[in-house]
């Protein structure tokens, strides 16, 4: 059960990584070139969406029936398991929400680049007529 949240952490290396890059001050073509590469990465990775609320789903279902340890009878080690998994969950969805919250703020990102570019061709055109 651990390979989708290694994936997860993965996706969410990657994009905090392009997500730095696209921030970080560069000459103007460079930039075009890196932000339209971006953009051409970020549609097949829309998947990642669909991928992180179905884990999140997945998080509730399990925490709606996980077997609480809160009589007098369960042990130091049921508790420490009870309370690792706790933790484990919280930590998902943490997961789960940057990953939704860096692609987000990747396509914003890139969009405002892109308007930024039409703008600039648009003031181009005006000077010159």
């Amino acid at each position: 059960m651990a390979l989708q949240w290694m994936i997860l952490t993965y996706v969410v290396a990657a994009e905090a990584a392009l997500a730095f890059l696209l921030t970080l001050p560069a000459p103007k073509l460079l930039k075009n070139q890196f932000v339209s590469l971006v953009s051409l990465i970020l549609q097949p990775a829309l998947f990642i969406v669909p991928f992180a609320g179905f884990q999140l789903l997945d998080i509730y279902w399990k925490n709606e029936h996980r077997l609480s340890c809160t009589s007098e009878v369960c042990t130091a080690a049921e508790r420490d398991r009870y309370e690792k998994s706790i933790y484990k969950a919280q930590r998902n969805v943490i997961l789960c929400a940057s990953a939704c919250l860096l692609y987000w703020c990747l396509v914003r990102i890139c969009k405002y680049y892109k308007d930024i570019q039409n703008l600039e061709e648009v003031e181009k055109r005006c000077k010159e007529e």
